[in-house]
């Protein structure tokens, strides 16, 4: 979880970044912070809240430079508190360093103590700051900025897409298994940018390109000459599946999907494994819309939108509390009793995770007066959690740990119940599932977290 964009210009950057972290508000509702620079001192407005809230006119117009990263925050390691707003900003040996991270550190704690025993003081309680430790170490023994990426990418573990600023240079990159995406593209006024997704891009008017790869590192100089560098290739990448179900805008083009067509594939495939008699198929907006329609289109079942979303409400799974979730739904989602009464519906969804937020829906369908209610799942049963950075950190939270299929549909009070096969969800992704870290619904992550099964897959450092 978390956004990350970072954009070099001929321009003041302040309000390309405030639209850019606009476009990724939906990964991260904690904080967000903007640092900019004109390859000097640096600029910056951190706060916690949304990115409407915490910058204004007047605010974007005293943040001056050609040069910024910015950050939206979700909270899995480290609190959320202010100290903890991203980007990090610091001074030193004359060098003004800024960052920002969208991943999670697994091995964070090892390398706390590490760094601690050799002097090192931490401010934060987020594992982003280690990045700024080992940058910190490297130029100590007078190392580029280049030896400290490669160094990250040797004894950091887990996943990390990265923005850095040094003196006004741009470096992004990210892990050598892909978890967490990273693109980017042109700008209208010929500068770059980097950032998440690529409705980051596009909500800018740029152009996207491409997807930074696993293992890549982009360097943007004084000078606007861009250089790429290949610093470590993994023998399989490890795409996290839960972007492609979940997480990305549909807009957005992630490694080479456009999450949309594979969300919409995912829905035709439920219909394929799991037909239903039914008068109605019915979204739960927005991440479901996407099944919905492809569903609606194989089993000629008309759509029929049948739950109104709220949208001044953000997303209710990246809220910091279950109690908060479970508030929000009550608002968020208001059912038309006059579309599904005394009808069936099929309902579809991306994913159930701690089942709450489903049964509420649930019980609120049939209290509009709906006959049964049938739901589709577009994922496989989540059984796992997620070390990486998507908010799944213990099985106790996940309905699917310890209940099959039947046991969740009884306890979220649906009338059928059918989660998408795995097989049908690499399929509509397009990439070996070999390629995707599917740890959360398999159990085999793609390298050693605890005692967890994993792939093996070795790394080539360059």
């Amino acid at each position: 979880m978390c956004g990350i964009v970072g954009i070099v210009s001929s321009a003041d950057v302040s309000y390309s970044l405030y639209c850019a972290l606009y476009a990724l508000q939906h990964r991260g509702q904690d904080s967000a912070g903007i640092v900019t620079t004109d390859y000097g001192p640096m600029v910056t407005h951190r706060k916690q809240g949304l990115v409407s809230s915490i910058f204004d006119e007047d605010t974007l117009k005293k943040l001056t430079g050609t040069v910024g990263i910015g950050h939206v925050r979700y909270p899995t390691t480290g609190c959320s508190t202010a100290e903890n707003i991203q980007p990090f900003f610091f001074t030193f040996k004359s060098h003004h360093i800024a960052l920002a991270h969208n991943g999670n550190i697994t091995n964070y704690t090892t390398l706390r103590d590490m760094f601690e025993e050799k002097g090192q003081i931490f401010l934060t309680t987020s594992d982003t700051e280690i990045i700024s430790k080992i940058i910190i170490d490297e130029l100590l023994q007078n190392h580029t900025i280049e030896d400290a990426v490669r160094r990250c990418m040797r004894i950091i573990e887990g996943s990390y897409s990265v923005v850095l600023l040094i003196d006004g240079e741009l470096y992004a990159f990210r892990d050598p298994f892909g978890l967490r995406p990273l693109g980017f593209g042109k700008t209208a006024e010929g500068g770059l940018i980097v950032a998440s997704e690529s409705v980051a891009v596009e909500g800018i008017g740029g152009t996207f390109e491409r997807d930074i790869l696993p293992g890549e590192m982009i360097h943007v100089d004084q000078n606007r000459t861009i250089r790429f560098v290949e610093c470590a290739k993994a023998e399989h990448y490890a795409y996290c599946i839960f972007e492609y179900i979940y997480f990305a805008r549909s807009d957005s083009v992630i490694d080479g999907a456009l999450v949309y067509d594979v969300r919409r594939s995912i829905g035709s495939s439920l219909a394929q494994e799991a037909p239903v008699d039914a008068d109605i198929v019915c979204t739960i907006p927005d991440s479901g819309t996407a099944y919905a329609v492809g569903y609606s289109e194989q089993s000629n079942i008309s759509f029929v939108e049948c739950l109104i979303k709220n949208r001044y409400m953000g997303r209710t799974f990246i809220m910091p509390s279950q109690e908060m979730r479970e508030r929000s739904v009550r608002i968020k989602l208001n059912p038309i009793s006059q579309h599904v009464r005394d009808r069936a519906v099929i309902l579809v969804d991306d994913s159930i995770v701690r089942g709450t937020t489903s049964r509420m829906i649930v019980e609120s369908v049939r209290h509009a007066g709906a006959a049964e209610v049938h739901m589709r799942i577009g994922s496989p049963i989540i059984k796992e959690p997620c070390y990486f950075g998507v908010d799944m950190a213990t099985r106790d939270q996940l309905i699917g740990s310890e209940k099959e299929c039947d046991e969740i549909c009884k306890q979220i009070g649906a009338t059928s119940l059918h989660y998408a096969s795995l097989n049908a969800l690499v399929d509509a992704i397009g990439i070996a599932e070999t390629d995707l870290c599917t740890g959360c619904v398999t159990g085999t992550y793609p390298f050693p977290v605890g005692r967890k099964p994993c792939k093996r897959t070795t790394i080539q450092y360059m």
